[in-house]
């Protein structure tokens, strides 16, 4: 495999793709990401279950006034202290609530994991393919080269027009353009699986082929059929399950609220005038004349209704996933073994072709037909490889398990 031009002095060979995928959860930001949203939903759920601090409160009456009041003599000071005591499960609501935000944070990201691998996985195989371009366009310059000679020296023994000579130039002169335009390719898609995976530096070459993993999974022939994906394993379905249930423990938190909490009041009172000390008690209770919390409610449920049609949405989507992604494997696995039969053949035509053309018994143009038609099997052949990746990852995404796995 052929090095990225411009690449970096300390960039090295990228891992096999299962490696990269393992460093790359302790390095990608997407997944640090989403992790760090399961630790702020557990530090919410662990806040949910905690209880009303309690108040302390010291009052003095009877102080500063007129007459017997001026000083202190006449002094009731009262020590109490208060105690919110939530009613109607308010504590129990929340902590649901709050665990089911949690088991959505996780639902969203076992999804995240899956979406990042294939994308990893489809970033990977990008970049494994601009690499065999650059090879094919090399391969292709170095043939054209060779047939510029032929041509030349077929002129020269007056076997030729001038003008194929002409020809051969014009020929290596687009076939240097592509090959640069396909190694800018290969150092952007490098440089992009080098972002995707968090790494410091772009890799340079895939010593483990993914393209080739692919065929293999397939048993070389690529025609066996592939399986039959579960639409209620989508990680997307799973994820908006739990996002309904957490919806629904919030419309519980809601209507929880709507009922009054009791504020208890235990304290001691001392009477500087008698010289005495006494106990208070009380209760209070907030009379519900105007907020009765109907609006926060009205919202809850309207978030429960979004999240119910979420999820359907989701299921249908799930469905259509699997089925649609089927006939794409399958189409993957044709297109792929059409490929190798045409690259197979163009490589005969061309074989024949070059032992006639330098025998004198075909023309520069049949030459350069047959080697137009090599290139282009080649390049089908990469592109259906690339296909065929796509169509691996994009099974593995709805089923919701990560691709070319063990």
């Amino acid at each position: 495999m052929s090095t990225a031009p411009f690449a970096p002095a300390l960039a090295a060979p990228a891992p096999s793709y299962a490696q990269l995928l393992g460093e790359a959860e302790v390095t990608a930001p997407r997944l640090l990401a989403a992790k760090a949203l399961i630790a702020q939903a557990e530090g919410l759920a662990d806040q949910a279950g905690t209880l009303p601090n309690p108040t302390v409160s010291v009052l003095t009456e009877n102080v500063a006034g007129t007459r017997n009041y001026r000083a202190f003599d006449q002094a009731e000071t009262t020590l109490q202290f208060n105690q919110l005591v939530e009613l109607g499960g308010k504590r129990g609501a929340r902590q649901a609530a709050g665990q089911a935000d949690v088991d959505a944070s996780e639902a969203h990201f076992a999804a995240t994991r899956v979406a990042y691998a294939c994308d990893l996985a489809l970033a990977y195989a990008d970049a494994e393919a601009a690499g065999r371009r650059v090879d094919l366009a090399e391969d292709e310059l170095e043939e054209a080269q060779r047939d510029d000679q032929a041509a030349r020296a077929l002129v020269a023994a007056g076997r030729e027009a001038t003008v194929r000579t002409l020809q051969s130039q014009a020929t290596l002169t687009s076939m240097r353009a592509d090959l640069s335009q396909a190694k800018a390719a290969s150092a952007a898609a490098l440089d992009r699986l080098a972002v995707l995976a968090g790494a410091p530096e772009p890799y340079t070459a895939f010593p483990v082929s993914l393209l080739d993993t692919a065929a293999a999974r397939t048993g070389g022939d690529g025609r066996q059929d592939p399986p039959t994906g579960d639409p209620l394993a989508s990680p997307g379905y799973r994820a908006s399950v739990a996002d309904r249930e957490a919806a629904f423990r919030r419309l519980e938190v809601e209507r929880a609220r709507a009922t009054p909490d009791v504020t208890a009041s235990l304290g001691m009172r001392r009477l500087e005038g008698d010289r005495a000390t006494t106990f208070v008690a009380g209760v209070s209770i907030p009379l519900p004349l105007f907020d009765r919390n109907r609006g926060n409610i009205s919202a809850a449920q309207a978030s429960l209704t979004g999240a119910e049609a979420r999820l359907e949405a989701a299921r249908r989507e799930a469905e259509a996933g699997v089925r649609s992604t089927r006939l794409q494997a399958r189409a993957a696995q044709d297109r792929l073994a059409a490929a190798d039969q045409s690259l197979a053949a163009a490589q005969e035509a061309y074989r024949l072709t070059r032992i006639a053309y330098e025998g004198g018994k075909a023309p520069l143009s049949e030459l350069l037909t047959a080697r137009h038609a090599l290139g282009v099997a080649n390049a089908t052949k990469v592109d259906a490889q690339l296909a065929r990746v796509d169509a691996i990852t994009a099974l593995a995404r709805v089923e919701g398990r990560i691709p070319f796995g063990d």
